[in-house]
């Protein structure tokens, strides 16, 4: 009997793989945050987490998976629209969501290796 890994793991494994994306966009804002004209970036985690699902189960796609754009709440006079603060917090939330997605697969993992030896 084989094991299914991406049943084994469940969402988390997407969850995982779209939260590494995620990071490398607000890692982007945080870079370009003096760089005139740049438009802040992030991903709908939720949006593309349920595409993924629905894709998974046979559904009919319809989202695009292309970054959004950030309304800013203070537009700077050269056009920026990253604000730094909006980035940090959103990448701190966002890494601590990616070390949560890791804590379940690790327990996962940690689950199979125990059926698997007998435990």
């Amino acid at each position: 009997m084989t094991i299914n890994f991406k049943d084994a793991l469940g969402v988390h494994a997407d969850a995982l793989e779209l939260r590494a994306e995620r990071t490398k966009v607000l890692a982007a804002n945080i870079a370009n945050e003096s760089t005139p004209g740049y438009t802040a970036r992030d991903i709908d985690f939720g949006a593309m987490l349920q595409d993924r699902i629905d894709t998974e189960n046979g559904e009919l796609s319809l989202s695009d998976d292309q970054p959004l754009y950030r309304v800013p709440y203070h537009p700077s006079a050269d056009g920026n629209t990253v604000e730094i603060g909006v980035e940090q917090a959103a990448f701190g939330q966002n890494s601590s969501d990616f070390n949560t997605s890791l804590t379940f697969i690790n327990m996962q993992l940690r689950g199979l290796a125990k059926a698997i030896n007998g435990q």
